[in-house]
């Protein structure tokens, strides 16, 4: 079969090496890709978001199998342009994807539905909002933005004059451009966070392994918030008990409620939960693989990716294998200095082999070019690597002794990934 992975990040890379490991797999091509993913798939530059060159793509090289991976094509529309032409895809088509592509909406359906989540309003007028924080006079507060934002359209004051002045950057002065213009904002929940990747045709679902993320920049959970620097796999509050529990009052409830609105979803379904003293919460809902989530997730699914996918767009997932590794998995994030505000590229980097590998771990690209067989940085979030263990102390440790001889100039990553839970 000939696959088109459409996206350029480490989630990509990750989706391709995975994909790889399939006896049906005989070529892949990434859209665009970056340096590392060119060491495993044929890289073409098409944007991810340009769903007519895309589909051309597809067309003339008679693709047998799409898998759109980011947010932004997903939302546009990209599944349902696919699939006009006679592309089977993985990935929901765009009336599911606003499960992520509007808080407004997601919000609204666990309204609805009677799902677990934190007592919300939505808002269009900024005075609105403003009299809606004095009144709850509420702190920590969430605000979100009602679109996507690459993953930082969340901004959590400690104080109404902090909430006040991130409102009015959001809502007037375009913070987050037209996704900010309509804002969610909602109570802050405390308790265990912990994310669950998990397939679904629009009949079943079946969990992947259940990850932690590790979102601020700095150690200690300093600094701002950015697309993820770390993951570990599996979480070890996430029991059995607590799955099940998940899958009756939050996983099931979902899918059956987006069939009830005529919003069938096919794919992966992210579930970013809190565990609260009172039960499990949905924090969000993203539409595909998170990031870097599937950088520990996939390294333990047991199963083929391809086939697994393939069941999904075709509603038939009850009838593969997916099942999961013993072991856990690590993940830490080699980011440039600066991120996640500004930061320079072009640097070489060190300790990477001429496939863009290491010894011990696998490492996972995400902004990076190669450019006269030197990989160097060329985005925020560069590198993901990833060690897979017995158990989590194991997989840490081989993490970070592979991410200790791996850099470039001004990179950094966090020190405490996984800490809080070893």
């Amino acid at each position: 079969m000939k696959i088109l992975v459409v996206g350029s990040g480490g989630r990509e890379h990750a989706i391709i090496k995975k994909l790889k490991e399939s006896p049906k797999a005989e070529k892949i091509y990434a859209a665009p890709g970056n340096g590392g993913i060119s060491a495993d798939a044929e890289c073409v530059a098409i944007g991810a978001t340009d769903i007519e060159g895309i589909k051309d793509f597809a067309v003339k090289n008679a693709i047998d199998f799409v898998v759109v991976a980011p947010d932004d094509p997903l939302v546009l529309g990209m599944v349902d342009a696919l699939e006009e032409v006679g592309i089977p895809s993985f990935g929901p088509k765009k009336a599911a994807a606003a499960i992520e592509g509007s808080k407004v909406f997601s919000k609204w359906l666990m309204k609805k539905y009677g799902i677990p989540t934190a007592r919300y309003e939505a808002f269009e007028d900024v005075d609105k909002a403003v009299a809606y924080l004095k009144e709850q006079n509420s702190y920590p507060a969430v605000i979100k933005a009602d679109g996507l934002a690459l993953g930082k359209g969340v901004i959590i004051p400690e104080n109404e004059e902090d909430a006040i002045a991130g409102l009015r950057s959001m809502m007037e002065d375009g913070q987050f451009g037209d996704s900010g213009r309509r804002v969610v904002i909602e109570q802050f929940l405390t308790g265990i966070e912990l994310s669950v990747l998990a397939f679904t045709d629009g009949n079943i679902v079946v969990p992947m392994v259940s990850s932690m993320d590790h979102k601020r920049a700095y150690d200690n959970d300093e600094g701002l918030n950015t697309g993820g620097m770390g993951t570990i796999a599996p979480h070890p509050l996430f029991t059995p008990e607590m799955q099940q529990r998940c899958m009756d009052e939050i996983f099931m409830p979902t899918i059956e409620a987006l069939k009830k609105e005529d919003r069938e979803f096919r794919g992966c379904l992210y579930f970013g939960l809190m565990l609260c003293a009172d039960g499990p919460k949905v924090i969000e809902y993203n539409c595909r693989f998170g990031d870097p989530e599937t950088q520990v997730v996939l390294p333990l699914l047991d199963g083929d990716l391809l086939e697994i996918m393939q069941a999904v767009s075709a509603g038939k997932l009850s009838e593969v294998k997916v099942g999961i590794k013993p072991g856990s998995a690590a993940c830490v994030i080699i980011a440039s200095g600066g991120y996640p505000t500004s930061y320079k590229k072009g640097y070489a980097i060190h300790g990477l082999d001429e496939k863009g590998g290491a010894e011990g771990v696998t490492v996972y690209h995400a902004g990076t070019k190669l450019e006269d067989g030197v990989y160097k940085n060329n985005g925020g979030r560069v590198l993901g690597v990833t060690a897979v263990g017995t158990n989590l102390k194991e997989a840490l440790d081989k993490a970070y002794a592979a991410v200790e001889n791996i850099g470039f100039e001004g990179s950094f990553f966090r020190h405490d990934i996984g800490k809080k839970v070893l």
